[in-house]
C-alpha cells in the first residue's frame, strides 16, 4: 500500500469519527492531489427516509462557496477590460447612485471593496442566508437605501452576502445577460462543471440532497430558496465531482512559471490574485488538534479566505453554511492538495471534518509540498562566498558585493574576520547536520563545519538590481561548547525525555532562575516534541552560551544555555521551537 493510500484510509477514519456523533443525514467528501480527485467517499443518505447514499456525483447547496465562482467571473471581465476594480460600483448598479458610507469623507464603495469584505456593510450572517431567493425588484429597492455601515469603507474587513448579492447584479449590467448565465458560459462550461447550476431543478431527482435540521430527536426538511436577487453569494448546486475541478484550477495556479496558457476562462495570474489576502486580520495562536502551536494571519482574497501559517504555510478556503446544508473546500497550493466536504444539515460542521482530513494528509507527507528553491543568482553568490571563505580575493569581492557592503563593513574588516575564521576552524566543508534554510528566493542561510571543530553559519541576501550582487553578507562563529555547557544541554534532553518530564537533577540554576517555569517548560516540550537529541550546537561562544538543536520525529526544538564559568550556576535555559520556513508555492 503507498503512502497516499494510507493517509486516505486515515482521511476516512477521522470522517467516520467526527461524523459519528453528529445528526448529519449526509455527507460526500472527495480528496484532490495532482490535479484530479483521488478518493471520494459517500457516508449516510441523500434524503431522510430513502436509501440513496451520497457519491462524488450527488449534488448539494453550497451556499457562501459560491463566492468564489462570482469573484472568478468578476475578475474575467476585468481581464477584458469591461470593468476596473477600483471602479465605483455605483457606475454599474445604478441603484446605487446615491449610496453613502457611515461619515461625510468616506469614500465611493468600489467593486475591490465589495470583492475584499472591505466595503464596510454591517455583517449579515444570518439575515443573508434568509435572502436568496429575494426578487429582483424588491433587491432593487433595498439598494435604493440607505444602507447600514459597520466601518468606513476600505478600512478593515467585514463579511458581507449582501456585498456578493451587488457584484451579481454587476455582473448581470456589465455582461449585459443574467448572472447566473454568465457565470455558465465564463466558468462552469469551460471547466467542464456541468453538475453546477443554480436551479434546483435543473437537478436530476435522485442525485438531488436535500437539506435538513435536526429538532426535537428528528429531521426536519428545510425549503429551498429559489433563484434570486442574492444568489451570486450563495446560489450554486454541485458536486463533489465538480468542485475537484474547480480546486483543481485554482491550485494549477502555482506555482508561477513560463510554460504557456491553455485557453481558460482565467489566466493563472488572476487566479493567484484570488488566491492572495487582499487585507489583513490580526494573526491568531492556535494549540492545534496535536498540540503544536501554530501562529496564522490572512485575511480576505477575491472570493476566498486565505491563511498563512507557521506550520502548513498558505491554506486557501471557504465555507458555505445555509440553511440545511454545511460546505468546505480547503487546499495548500504548495502541494495541491485539497479536501471538500458536502453536508445536507443547516449549518453542518463541514469546516471541522475539512480541516482535520487536511492537517491528516499534509503531516503525512503523501503529497510533499513544492519547497522553495533559491534563484539561479543565489546558488552562484553561494559558491562565490565559498570561494572568499576559502581564500580572501578582492576582485571575487569586488564583483560578488553590492556597493552597500563596503559602506556597511569595510572590506579590509570583512577580510580579517574571515582570516580569523581559518583559524579558529580550519578548513571548511558542507555541514550535513544543519540543512540550508530560505524565506525567499533571494536570501540563503546554510552552514560549514570546521575541520579543527565548530561550525559557521553564512548568510547572504541579494539585491534588485541586474544582475543581483549579495547586499548582505553576514558570517557566524559558533564554536563547540565546553564540557560543562554540554553536560547542561545533554541534561535537559534526558530530562525532556524521561516517561514523567520534570526539571533535570544535576543541574544548578542561578538565583534568577525560577525552577518552576523550567520544569514546566520541559514538560511541555517533552509533551510535544520527546524523544529528541541533542543535535548541532547553532549559536554562542562556546564557553558562557550554547545552542543547540533538538531534532526529533515530531519537529525540531531549540535550547539555549547560559551558565556563569565561574561559577558553574546555569543562568538561562530556555526551550523554544525552531522557526523553520513553511511550505512555499512559488518556488
Amino acid at each position: 500500500m503507498t503512502a497516499l493510500e494510507d493517509a486516505l484510509r486515515a482521511a476516512d477514519a477521522i470522517a467516520d469519527r467526527v461524523l459519528s456523533t453528529r445528526h448529519i443525514p449526509g455527507v460526500a467528501y472527495g480528496i484532490v492531489a495532482g490535479g484530479r480527485l483521488v478518493h471520494d467517499r459517500g457516508v449516510g443518505t441523500l434524503r431522510v427516509g430513502e436509501d440513496a447514499r451520497p457519491d462524488a456525483d450527488s449534488v448539494f447547496r453550497i451556499a457562501s462557496m459560491t463566492k468564489s465562482f462570482t469573484a472568478a467571473t468578476v475578475l474575467s471581465l476585468r481581464d477584458e477590460g469591461r470593468l476596473a476594480l477600483d471602479d465605483p460600483i455605483a457606475a454599474h448598479v445604478p441603484e446605487l447612485g446615491g449610496l453613502r458610507g457611515p461619515t461625510a469623507d468616506a469614500p465611493a464603495v468600489t467593486i475591490r471593496h465589495l470583492l475584499t469584505m472591505a466595503a464596510g456593510l454591517a455583517t449579515d450572517d444570518p439575515w443573508g442566508d434568509r435572502q436568496q431567493g429575494l426578487d429582483l425588484g424588491a433587491f432593487a429597492e433595498l439598494l435604493h437605501g440607505p444602507l447600514t455601515f459597520a466601518w468606513t469603507p476600505g478600512t478593515r474587513f467585514e463579511y458581507s452576502n449582501l456585498g456578493y448579492g451587488i457584484l451579481g447584479r454587476a455582473i448581470t449590467n456589465v455582461a449585459g445577460a443574467e448572472y447566473r448565465d454568465v457565470v455558465r458560459e465564463r466558468i462552469l462550461g469551460p471547466l467542464g462543471m456541468d453538475s453546477t447550476g443554480f436551479l434546483r431543478e435543473e437537478v436530476p431527482v435522485e442525485r438531488l440532497a436535500l437539506g435538513y435540521l435536526w429538532r426535537d430527536d428528528a429531521y426536519v426538511e428545510e425549503p429551498m430558496d429559489p433563484y434570486g436577487a442574492l444568489a451570486s453569494m450563495g446560489g450554486i448546486f454541485t458536486s463533489v465531482r465538480d468542485l475537484a475541478r474547480w480546486v483543481a484550477f485554482l491550485t494549477d495556479a502555482w506555482p508561477p512559471r513560463d510554460d504557456s496558457e491553455p485557453a481558460l476562462p482565467l489566466s493563472r495570474a488572476s487566479r493567484r490574485e484570488m488566491q492572495t489576502a487582499q487585507g489583513a486580520w490580526l494573526p491568531t495562536v492556535d494549540a492545534g488538534l496535536d498540540g503544536d502551536p501554530t501562529l496564522t494571519s490572512g485575511g480576505y482574497g477575491f472570493g476566498l479566505f486565505v491563511e498563512d501559517g507557521s506550520r502548513w504555510g498558505r491554506i486557501v478556503r471557504h465555507s458555505g453554511g445555509y440553511p440545511g446544508f454545511g460546505s468546505t473546500m480547503a487546499w495548500q497550493p504548495a502541494s495541491g492538495l485539497g479536501v471538500i466536504v458536502l453536508a445536507n444539515h443547516r449549518y453542518a460542521p463541514s469546516t471541522l471534518l475539512a480541516r482535520e482530513m487536511l492537517a491528516s494528509l499534509l503531516a503525512s507527507e503523501a503529497v510533499p509540498p513544492r519547497r522553495l528553491r533559491p534563484a539561479p543568482a543565489t546558488t552562484a553568490a553561494r559558491a562565490a562566498a565559498e570561494r572568499l571563505l576559502q581564500g580572501w580575493d578582492e576582485d571575487l569581492a569586488t564583483s560578488l558585493f553590492a556597493m552597500n557592503v563596503e559602506l556597511d563593513e569595510p572590506l579590509a574588516r570583512r577580510r580579517e574576520a574571515v582570516e580569523r575564521l581559518a583559524a579558529m576552524h580550519g578548513a571548511l566543508r558542507p555541514d550535513p547536520e544543519l540543512p540550508d534554510e530560505s524565506w525567499t528566493p533571494l536570501d540563503l542561510d546554510w552552514w560549514l563545519t570546521g575541520e579543527l571543530g565548530g561550525r559557521v553559519r553564512i548568510s547572504i541576501g541579494l539585491s534588485p538590481e541586474s544582475p543581483p550582487r549579495v547586499q548582505t553578507f553576514g558570517v557566524t562563529s559558533v564554536p563547540d561548547p565546553t564540557a560543562d555547557l554540554a553536560a547542561i544541554g545533554a541534561g535537559i534532553v534526558e530530562a525532556v525525555n524521561a516517561p514523567t518530564p520534570t526539571m533535570p537533577a544535576g543541574i544548578t540554576l542561578a538565583p534568577g532562575v525560577d525552577p518552576t517555569s523550567l520544569a514546566r517548560a520541559v514538560r511541555i516540550a517533552g509533551a510535544r516534541y520527546a524523544p529528541v537529541s541533542l543535535g548541532p550546537v547553532i549559536a554562542g561562544d562556546g564557553t558562557a552560551s550554547a545552542t543547540w538543536r533538538l531534532p526529533g520525529p515530531h519537529g525540531i526544538l531549540e535550547l539555549e544555555v547560559e551558565r556563569d564559568p565561574g561559577t558553574g550556576l546555569a543562568t538561562t535555559v530556555r526551550l523554544r521551537p525552531h522557526p523553520t520556513p513553511p511550505p512555499r508555492h512559488d518556488d
